[in-house]
């Protein structure tokens, strides 16, 4: 069966997505998806066009449209083709400034519940380079689900899920049918009821040692909003397998042990001594899964201390954590059928408990080896692709009491390891050249250079 032949007689969100929606928007957060290419030779427009025409299908193709009713189940309702016009600028920019412009692209608002969802842009540079961008909301999907709709887009097809149209259901028809659901689901409500009451308490749990009061610093400009760094470094695929190897490790724990040394340079060691790693590990089933966030977390803490030289505790230590996830479901997920209950006040509270917030993790995520049809989106192959997932602009005072952030995901692709950050350091200088110089530090550490664009 093919995604094609997906006919959807339930067209909800799932629990886990219809968090994240509710998330966002309880949070003020906007949250994107976004991928950069980079074209160092002439560009074949026609295919851009062609590419950007095709894009808006499948995953890419749906909003969220709300229930009537304030406790009601949120679906996914058709949103095919085009969601904004294409934006092209034929007027270069100096070749230095393309992931500035990358940056200034992603701030253009999206909606998955109005739209438009998703952007797409051209830029010319100095030297006949050319950046191509598309930026989606991460409620319409994660990582692997853009990297799904740029395959599928690059191939020309144009995948129809079979959402209904918005505002397809009469209101009256809706409330009664949302209220028979709500009713129908109550008995699964009440085992989460009482599951919250044991997890909010700690029930069974040791005690915990009180936590540390955080230091309350004075914040310059608290309600600026800041644009986080983000930066992509393209390491040689041999170089980074083969030092891996030598340290008795593979690409997961290398990027793993990366991680937790830049962690280690940006302050965000434990008082334990430890780096908190949170790994996004993508349980997407095939091609016909369209949930839009279809990943499991994972927590690990690990030793930065010797990763340079020993790459194998490391190993050892994620093999246990992705094992004890598998057998041991975080329980918070037992949580997820009180989300549409969930009062606005609460909703923060229960994303940082599902995150581990009160240390300071590093996200971290591996996309593993990826297809070289996703660096053609002209029908030829950019000399330059990346992805990340990022923040639109948000208060410094919430990024400098947040204790800040780090986020690290990486591909295999064409002879390279695409390494995308993005990271804010509390109480430091943050910018890109800042974040550059600590990243090839970093790989330094581990005899590894880096190009970055």
């Amino acid at each position: 069966m093919t995604i094609d032949d997906v006919r959807l007689a339930d067209n909800r969100l799932t629990l886990w997505d219809e968090a994240l929606v509710r998330a966002n928007r309880a949070t003020g957060r906007v949250q994107l998806i976004q991928c950069v290419w980079v074209y160092e030779h002439p560009v074949n427009m026609d295919a851009v066009q062609e590419f950007y025409r095709n894009f808006g299908y499948g995953m890419a193709g749906r909003r969220v449209e709300r229930s009537p009713l304030p406790f009601g189940r949120y679906r996914w309702v058709s949103a095919l083709g085009p969601a904004a016009p294409l934006q092209v600028n034929t007027d270069p920019l100096p070749r230095e400034q393309v992931s500035d412009w990358a940056d200034r692209f992603a701030q253009v608002p999206v909606d998955p519940e109005n739209g438009p969802g998703w952007h797409m842009a051209v830029q010319a540079f100095d030297g006949g380079v050319t950046g191509i961008s598309v930026v989606g909301s991460h409620c319409l999907g994660d990582g692997v689900a853009a990297l799904l709709a740029v395959g599928t887009a690059v191939a020309g097809a144009k995948v129809d899920i079979g959402y209904p149209p918005p505002l397809s259901r009469r209101r009256g028809r809706a409330i009664a049918a949302d209220l028979r659901e709500t009713l129908l689901g109550l008995p699964e409500i009440g085992r989460a009821a009482r599951k919250a009451v044991k997890v909010l308490r700690g029930d069974g749990a040791p005690a915990a040692a009180p936590a540390e009061p955080k230091t309350v610093r004075a914040i310059a400009n608290p309600d600026e909003l800041v644009i986080v760094p983000a930066i992509t470094a393209y390491v040689d695929l041999a170089e980074w397998d083969a030092r891996a190897e030598s340290l008795g490790g593979n690409g997961y724990s290398m990027l793993a042990g990366f991680s937790a040394k830049l962690g280690e340079r940006m302050g965000r060691r434990n008082p334990d001594g430890n780096i908190s790693l949170l790994i996004a590990i993508s349980d997407r089933t095939s091609e016909t899964d369209v949930r839009a966030n279809a990943m499991t977390l994972v927590n690990a803490k690990v030793d930065p201390t010797e990763m340079t030289t020993d790459l194998g505790p490391t190993r050892n230590v994620l093999r246990d954590a992705l094992k004890s996830a598998k057998d041991q479901p975080n329980e918070i997920l037992d949580l997820m059928p009180l989300t549409p209950l969930v009062p606005k006040r609460l909703v923060k509270k229960v994303a940082d408990m599902m995150i581990a917030s009160d240390d300071m993790p590093v996200v971290c995520s591996n996309m593993g080896d990826l297809p070289p049809v996703l660096t053609t989106v002209d029908g030829t192959e950019a000399e330059y692709t990346a992805f990340y997932g990022v923040d639109q602009a948000t208060p410094r005072g919430e990024l400098e009491q947040g204790d800040g952030q780090l986020v690290v995901v990486s591909g295999r692709i064409s002879g390279k390891i695409i390494i995308g950050i993005v990271a804010y350091q509390s109480g430091a200088e943050n910018s890109k050249s800042r974040l550059r110089d600590l990243t090839a530090e970093t790989l330094a550490e581990f005899d590894l250079t880096a190009v970055f664009v």
